[in-house]
């Protein structure tokens, strides 16, 4: 892989001010892949200066223009699908063939072709008598990006940006950023101007403070865990910028007592282990009639049993090793402050399953007999752990579900359709799933109270890079 050590700014590979280099570690082996150069205060000034010259003529491109710009990116990324898939599965442990390559990469595809749709019809002028309201391009946005879903967090930002007539500068999660410089090298060959998109390697504290809280930034668009969000609402606040935030989870699945029970229970089980549990969305409080407890135990660790664990380059992979090392001692520290905490460990725990090597590989985990109080039923675990929580009645279990500062996805599970959107809307939530339907890219995807601010998907997403002008007109005398 090229240009690892450089920045793509106005167009061209160049060289960091900074010397700072820090290694990419291949979580499945905890061995050094690559490394990049972290950016200073001056490799981000660089390119929000790019971003900002290259703005005012972006900004004019027509509609066709923009469309036929998505149509080139969607091809050249289509060729190159396999490069992205692998880059992500090295750099984060995604099993190639079984999520890297369908799912993670794949959700690009997604983006850019509904992104196409909505920007194809979407109306940007309404007449009201004499007043004409427009919707137009909202300038330079700052993106950070986090590193579970590596690039389709960048196509959840970078591809609505690009339709809307934005220019940006992207930081990609330091942790996994191979893939957004193979995304770099597409849009690059697919014809993006010099200056719309720019990409800095970088940190937090550094470059991502740097675009949350410079003044030729207009819109700061973060991804990433609830702490690191206040960060950047608290470094936009004094340029009063818009700020977008998709933060943290603690997503509760209502199993109701009329549900097939065990389609359900292993339907949760399955997402908790999707990605080795890294998803901001995951249905991670599992939440039953007590009278079925032990039988969601059962379930949910036959369930469990079943995940093939180990080299994501292997075909039959199901589950890969978490992200990185610092996340691994987190989610050790967690399960084993659940069984301190008295939560009784139906199976997994603390340690590295068995037959595996280096890697941060842990254990699929379930506890049961949890209360909504406990530290694992509260925190964002960001692992395969499935806490089960016992109600006594339908009103319980909804307040159980929206007692939690988190606020991004509900589950539901009822054989009657009725009874579930009832649950369903009463849920605090920004979205839900019923009876294990699947997400939906044209629908708005974000959170209420701590899980942030805004919405991505869909026309949703779209309008959140756009600003809203009122024209008065009146005859000339």
């Amino acid at each position: 892989m090229t240009h690892l050590n450089q920045h793509y700014v106005n167009g061209q590979w160049l060289e960091p001010h900074s010397d700072q280099y820090h290694e990419v570690i291949n979580p499945a082996t905890e061995s050094v892949q690559a490394s990049v150069v972290l950016g200073n205060e001056d490799d981000a000034s660089r390119a929000i200066a790019a971003a900002k010259d290259a703005f005012p003529d972006y900004a004019r491109w027509g509609r066709e223009q923009r469309v036929d710009l998505l149509a080139n990116i969607s091809d050249v990324y289509k060729k190159r699908l396999p490069e992205v898939a692998a880059a992500i599965s090295s750099e984060m442990g995604a099993p190639l063939k079984n999520l890297a390559q369908p799912a993670q990469a794949g959700a690009m595809l997604s983006q850019l072709k509904i992104t196409r749709q909505v920007l194809e019809n979407f109306d940007f002028y309404q007449d009201q008598r004499s007043t004409r309201v427009q919707r137009e391009p909202i300038g330079v946005v700052g993106m950070i990006t986090p590193w579970n879903w590596p690039i389709h967090q960048i196509g959840c930002k970078v591809i609505p940006a690009l339709a809307a007539g934005c220019t940006m500068v992207l930081k990609p999660s330091e942790y996994a950023p191979l893939s957004a410089h193979v995304f770099a090298d597409i849009l690059h060959q697919a014809g993006v101007p010099a200056g719309v998109f720019n990409l800095v390697d970088g940190d937090g504290p550094t470059v991502g403070a740097m675009l949350a809280s410079h003044p030729d930034i207009d819109f700061v668009s973060f991804t990433g865990s609830t702490r690191a969000g206040v960060q950047v609402s608290i470094g936009a606040a004094p340029t009063v910028k818009k700020v977008a935030l998709e933060l943290g989870g603690k997503s509760a699945n209502i199993i109701l007592e009329d549900a097939n029970f065990e389609k359900a229970v292993k339907g949760g089980m399955a997402s908790m282990l999707m990605n080795t549990g890294q998803n901001c969305n995951a249905p991670s409080r599992m939440l039953v009639p007590r009278e079925k407890l032990a039988e969601a135990e059962a379930i949910a660790s036959a369930a469990a049993s079943k995940a093939v664990i180990g080299d994501p380059q292997q075909s039959s992979t199901t589950m890969g090793p978490l992200a990185n090392a610092a996340q691994f001692q987190k989610v050790q520290g967690l399960i084993q402050q659940g069984i301190d905490e008295g939560a009784t460990l139906v199976c997994g725990g603390p340690g590295k399953p068995d037959g595996v090597g280096p890697g941060y590989f842990v254990k699929p985990t379930v506890f049961s007999h949890v209360t909504n109080q406990m530290t694992i039923a509260r925190e964002e675990i960001f692992g395969p752990v499935l806490c089960i929580i016992p109600y006594d009645s339908e009103e319980q279990a909804i307040a159980t579900a929206n007692d939690t500062p988190y606020g991004l996805s509900g589950y539901v599970s009822s054989e009657n359709a009725e009874r579930a959107q009832a649950v369903a809307d009463q849920l605090r939530c920004g979205n839900v799933h019923v009876n294990g339907a699947p997400g939906d890219f044209n629908a708005p995807f974000g959170g209420y109270k701590q899980s942030g601010l805004g919405r991505e998907w869909g026309q949703h997403g779209f309008e959140e890079y756009l600003e809203t002008k009122a024209v008065f007109a009146a005859n000339p005398k």
